[in-house]
């Protein structure tokens, strides 16, 4: 912006400087030329009274040594009678052109390439008349000419490169204010809730500052009550949790592994009060996903036990790093996993599997049910056509977009759906919103 609003004054204070520096240089060269002609005619008017005295020779030259022309040689006067005579020199001018002059009452001007000749007739007595030629060379006619141009030059330059300070001045001002909203804007997006700017700059950017702040300021209450809401309804599940383990607790040793699964389930409620407590989380500095895998598999597995579901588990034997954190990953995995158990009949086989390719890596759940018959509805947040919330995928896809990849369904081998979990690795990770 700064390089386009300079370009644009040189562009504005050329066309003004030229307006007025083609003008004057024509007026300077013009006055130049008055000026060297008047100086000539002042020469000639010293000769009149001289020739009004005498036409002699010697006293004409006399006369003329003491003008700056006739010391130059540039000074003569045509006598005209029988015969005609030149005093001081031979003169430039045709005869015709002096014949012509003598005939008139003023003087007479003729331009020349190397300069200007001023013709004055002079009425004498006894019919006679004489013409004085003054011939100004165009040094003389141009003289100070050239040292005026190159004053208006550097005026004009001096004009050029102050309206292109002054724009540089208001461009960087424009420049800076803008840069600010934009490395906010930026930090915002981040997650950084408590980025703000100083208003300041040109009127339209001091609004846009006003209301940036007003925008971060809502998106920080809302983003709040967000997390009072799902701190409140996790915080209700407790109530249920309990009534169930007292239940649990009556029927016996028999019950041992449903009151270990209640654990479970009373962990993760309070990882969800304590996360949605908590004003802001530190960046996730990425997890194993081949051990997330096996510790999620492992709880699921007593559920696929009892339904006689078969399962495997495939390429989760080396360490696998993603850019993800291991709760975030975990919640994909069991969202997944979960939707396997809701949506397929008892006994239903299931796979996962880790795959590592170059820069990605792929979390496949695959089962052996009906498939999913709208794949694009079923990728839509909220939308479900089993009777369930439609957010499972969506977490999923979250997460798989959080690292720049992303999520694809397909048919599986085993003859049902296939989910397809691709997170980037190398990349930095971008935050996950909650639903």
């Amino acid at each position: 912006m700064r390089r386009t609003l300079a370009v644009l004054m040189v562009a504005v204070t050329s066309m003004v400087a030229l307006a007025f520096l083609v003008p004057l240089a024509l007026i300077v060269k013009e006055t130049a030329q008055s000026r060297a002609l008047a100086d000539a005619e002042r020469q000639v008017s010293a000769l009149v009274p001289v020739l009004a005295v005498t036409t002699e020779a010697a006293d004409l030259e006399l006369a003329m040594a003491r003008t700056a022309a006739g010391r130059r040689g540039d000074l003569v006067v045509h006598v005209v009678e029988r015969p005609a005579r030149v005093v001081g020199g031979t003169g430039r001018a045709p005869a015709a052109e002096v014949a012509r002059a003598a005939e008139q009452t003023a003087a007479s001007t003729l331009e020349r390439a190397d300069g200007h000749i001023l013709l004055r007739p002079v009425a004498l007595d006894h019919a006679r008349s004489a013409v004085i030629e003054v011939f100004v060379p165009a040094g003389e006619l141009n003289r100070g000419v050239v040292g005026s141009w190159a004053v208006l030059t550097g005026v004009a330059l001096v004009l050029v490169l102050g309206s292109v300070l002054v724009g540089d001045r208001l461009g960087a001002r424009v420049v800076r204010a803008t840069r600010r909203l934009g490395r906010a804007a930026t930090a915002l997006g981040r997650g950084e809730l408590n980025e703000r700017i100083h208003p300041e700059g040109p009127p339209e950017l001091v609004a846009a500052a006003t209301a940036f702040n007003a925008m971060a300021n809502q998106v920080s209450h809302l983003l709040a009550a967000e997390r009072e809401l799902a701190a409140d309804l996790s915080h209700r599940l407790r109530t249920p949790l309990t009534a169930l383990r007292l239940s649990l607790d009556h029927l016996g040793p028999g019950a041992e592994q449903s009151r270990r699964a209640l654990g479970r389930l009373e962990g993760e409620v309070d990882q969800i009060i304590a996360a949605a407590r908590r004003p802001s989380r530190a960046p996730a500095e990425g997890c194993d996903a081949a051990e997330v895998l096996r510790e999620r598999l492992t709880f699921w597995s007593a559920l696929a036990e009892d339904q006689g579901r078969p399962w495997d588990l495939v390429g989760a034997t080396l360490p696998v790093r993603v850019p993800v954190a291991a709760a975030d990953l975990g919640a994909a995995v069991d969202a997944l996993l979960g939707n396997v158990f809701r949506h397929t009949a008892e006994g239903t086989a299931f796979t996962v599997t880790l795959h590592e390719g170059s820069g990605t890596v792929g979390i496949l759940v695959a089962d052996a049910g009906g498939g999913i018959p709208d794949p694009e509805t079923a990728l839509t947040r909220g939308a479900s056509g089993a009777g369930s919330t439609g957010l499972g995928l969506d977490i999923a896809r979250r997460l798989a977009e959080s690292t720049g990849g992303s999520l694809r369904l397909d048919t599986s081998s085993l003859g049902g759906a296939q989910v397809q979990v691709w997170l980037r690795t190398g990349l930095v990770k971008k935050p996950i919103s909650r639903p």
